[in-house]
């Protein structure tokens, strides 16, 4: 018969202090976020304090990082100074006398609004916040025409409820019958009502708006098309052969409309210069910017790597309320003893951290310095494990560094991974990167004649003539990381 009983054993087990837990938090950052939980953490934090001092040596400012690229290379970079930014001044004008009533308008009305709707500032001069220009909505757009269209109440809150409910493209994705509800209205608006608010709000600019699909929204900007016989042929194309018209077919839409390829071609060219997102004029886009961790130059023939003193934060420990805290510590004051553990955890870890990123930046820029003196053709295969054993560190710790970070070349900004590869061995034993194949298909593909393209199984062919076998599906995703159309669009644009 089993009995039960209970026995002490003695294990050991690793576990991450909370300095430590700390540390790997800061660590994995990137440099946008850090930068922001310091400045939390020094507005909290009695003990922290920024250093409002000038910084020194040559900063990179944030860029703009290009999404659809990714790792690649991003927009050039623009060097800052440590000059001060010059001084707008705009001239007013002469404006008139607001006491005179021969200017028009009352004094008061004037001052306050600045002569054109805009407060002024204490001393008379429009502020630099009134002179920038004002992102106007999708929505305000249009509810500003409505408001000066002669409609009843009725009409014009149904045509509200539909501008209400178009998306950031411009497109109306909520079926009319169920916009009956959201009204407010009483009787309910029926079908024909709202179809008359729908109609009311398409013919309102931008052309293209509140339509229900890719096809109704080019259908409404065809009107802009001066030629009557191109109008029509890009009617019956945008109505019975859209799919054609998104696979570039040419040559089905000439049989299928029996006109001319080089008619139908002109006629799908003036079709695609329609917007099919007319809510993207308005509005403020989401533009990702990155900060370089680090900056490579090349000094004497030799690359060399530093800290972007722009991401260096100028955080130190207030002495003078550390000692002070110190010399009247008591029981009471608990919470302040953990903020100043965490104030001095944070300084500790910063310098941690910063030290990590330039170790892992120089061990990187040894290993390929090749690829900054050649391009992508000499990048060499490289792992985590090389850098972590020529550092001392952890694999796990290199793959943190390099997430999220970014190094400034003088070929333009890239993420540390794009730095690493796997090794593919060639026909001759040597081995070479996915960076320098990727960078081989390009070179391929941009002399390849335009009349007579490159298929991916070609490609291939060619790679494999220079000793280089590589599958056919890597060159087709080799080929779409570098944004490349395939074979048959490249023949029909040709």
């Amino acid at each position: 018969m089993n009995s039960l009983d209970l026995r002490a054993d003695h294990r050991q087990s690793q576990a991450l202090s909370p300095r430590l837990q700390h540390a790997v938090r800061l660590l994995q950052m990137s440099s946008l976020d850090f930068a922001a939980t310091l400045r939390d953490t020094a507005g909290r934090n009695p003990f922290l304090e920024v250093d409002e001092g000038d910084a020194t040596g040559e900063a990179v400012e944030p860029v703009e990082l290009d999404g659809a690229r990714g790792a690649e290379l991003a927009t050039p970079l623009e060097r800052v100074t440590s000059d001060g930014a010059a001084e707008l001044a705009l001239p007013v004008g002469d404006l008139g006398d607001p006491a005179d009533p021969a200017d028009g308008g009352d004094r008061d009305l004037w001052m306050a609004d600045g002569g054109s709707g805009q407060r002024r500032s204490d001393d008379g001069e429009l502020g630099a916040l009134e002179l920038m220009a004002v992102e106007t909505s999708l929505t305000a757009h249009l509810h500003g025409q409505l408001n000066v269209l002669p409609l009843s109440v009725r009409d014009l809150t149904l045509a509200r409820a539909v501008v209400e409910s178009l998306d950031d493209d411009g497109y109306l994705r909520t079926p009319l019958d169920e916009l009956h509800a959201v009204t407010g209205l009483d009787p309910l608006p029926d079908a024909q009502e709202m179809q008359i608010a729908l109609k009311r709000v398409q013919s309102l600019d931008p052309a293209g708006v509140a339509a229900r699909d890719v096809g109704e929204c080019l259908l409404l900007q065809l009107p802009a098309i001066d030629c009557d016989g191109t109008r029509e042929l890009a009617r019956a194309i945008v109505t019975d052969h859209l799919p054609a018209l998104a696979s570039r077919d040419t040559a089905a839409l000439a049989r299928a409309l029996g006109e001319s390829p080089a008619r139908v071609e002109a006629v799908c060219d003036r079709i695609r210069r329609l917007d099919p997102r007319p809510g993207w004029r308005f509005g403020a886009s989401d533009v990702a910017y990155v900060v370089p961790d680090v900056i490579v130059k090349k000094v004497r023939g030799q690359w060399s790597v530093q800290l972007n003193p722009a991401i260096v934060p100028r955080l130190r420990l207030n002495e003078v309320y550390a000692k002070l805290f110190q010399r009247h510590r008591t029981a009471a004051n608990a919470e302040m003893g953990e903020h100043l553990q965490e104030a001095r955890w944070t300084l500790r870890n910063v310098e941690q951290r910063f030290s990590t990123i330039l170790d892992v930046a120089e061990a990187i820029v040894q290993r390929q310095h090749a690829f900054l003196d050649y391009g992508a053709m000499a990048m060499k295969p490289l792992g985590l494990k090389e850098i972590a054993d020529e550092v001392g560190i952890h694999e796990s710790t290199v793959s943190r560094v390099t997430n999220n970070k970014y190094m400034a070349t003088p070929v333009g900004v890239l993420e540390l991974k794009y730095f690493f590869s796997r090794a593919m061995v060639s026909a001759n034993g040597s081995a070479c990167s996915g960076t320098a194949i990727r960078g081989l298909i390009k070179d391929i593909i941009e002399a390849e004649r335009p009349e007579a393209p490159l298929s991916d199984a070609e490609i291939t062919r060619q790679l494999a003539a220079q000793g280089l076998v590589v599958a056919r599906r890597t060159v087709t995703k080799y080929r779409q990381m570098l944004k490349i159309d395939a074979v048959e669009r490249r023949r029909r644009v040709a």
